[in-house]
């Protein structure tokens, strides 16, 4: 059962929304255009605002009902774990898309909102803030993924728990897939979330 729960979360997460959209919506490989990524931000610049929302709410769909999987059919946070992080790879390199997808962002969010639904929300509150007054999606994910293992040490209150272990993973994780932006953003070259790369 562990097993099958770790591979259907990577497949769910593998969905590959993002791509689905914008070939079925403008005929095009996001692969290809813009960032390269088929997360929600490369659809914004190249699809359409509602095309982008819809993959969002997809993609954190795939993080967030991995987990409760795991959750209904295990009592151990482990596996809550597993089945998040199965999720979160099979979004950032997806089968179907020779492993080429997107930055685990959203995936993430779902994932931590099922572990932690007021971590999760936030995450999502400081992502929304920065956004706001930057305009840059990129540093507002960066800015999330920074504080959000310091939102689960103040949740848990514990630096040895599973949860805030993760969290630290995660967290670094999304901001070295962010490194070609954050190069971009010392430079004063990133794209605001109203401009195409």
């Amino acid at each position: 059962m562990n097993t099958s729960i770790i591979l259907i979360s990577y497949l769910l997460g593998s969905f590959p929304t993002g791509f689905l959209i914008g070939k079925n919506l403008k005929n095009i490989d996001l692969r290809l255009v813009g960032s390269g990524s088929t997360g929600a931000t490369n659809v914004l610049r190249n699809v359409g605002k509602w095309p982008a929302l819809f993959v969002f709410i997809i993609d954190v769909g795939k993080g967030l009902i991995a987990v409760k999987i795991a959750q209904y059919y295990s009592d151990q946070n482990l596996m809550e774990i597993l089945a998040g992080v199965s999720a979160i790879s099979g979004h950032l390199w997806p089968i179907w898309l020779k492993g080429k997808g997107g930055k685990a962002v959203a995936t993430g969010l779902g994932m931590f909102l099922a572990l932690s639904w007021k971590v999760g929300l936030a995450s999502l509150g400081i992502f929304l803030i920065v956004l706001a007054k930057s305009k840059f999606v990129s540093l507002s994910s960066i800015s999330a993924a920074t504080f959000l293992p310091i939102l689960m040490f103040l949740y848990l209150g514990n630096f040895m728990h599973s949860y805030f272990f993760i969290s630290l993973v995660v967290s670094l994780l999304v901001i070295w897939k962010h490194r070609t932006n954050i190069n971009r953003l010392i430079k004063g070259k990133e794209s605001r979330i109203n401009q195409k790369q």
